[in-house]
């Protein structure tokens, strides 16, 4: 489970990356393919080619940290769509390392309970 602050952005990458990539091949794209700088403290979530497994990469205070989850049933729910970048909330990532669709997913709105009491 990542801990992040609150002000921390989350981008998931669409369509698939090498998995064989690791931390100066995904700053690279990152940095070369969005035109975003890979160490500014975001969360950049990227997906292998059959869903299986995601890597995450963020910079932490002096470094790159990689993580990365594999999934032993089931398929990680991600678009198929050209070489993008898309935000996504905190929640919806936790949702995503859950193997849920964090697209369909909403948080119960939050109730106001002065108007009874």
């Amino acid at each position: 489970m990542l801990r992040l602050t609150e002000g921390t952005r989350v981008y998931v990458a669409c369509g698939y990356i090498d998995f064989r990539k690791s931390i100066n091949g995904l700053a690279a794209l990152v940095h070369e393919q969005f035109d975003m700088p890979a160490n500014d403290g975001s969360v950049y979530v990227f997906a292998s080619r059959d869903c299986s497994r995601v890597k995450c990469l963020f910079w932490d205070k002096n470094g790159f940290v990689l993580y990365q989850k594999r999934l032993e049933r089931g398929r990680f729910k991600f678009e198929k769509s050209e070489d993008r970048l898309y935000a996504i909330s905190h929640q919806q990532l936790d949702w995503l390392f859950a193997g849920l669709d964090f697209k369909l997913m909403a948080q119960f709105p939050m109730l106001d309970f002065s108007l009874y009491f």
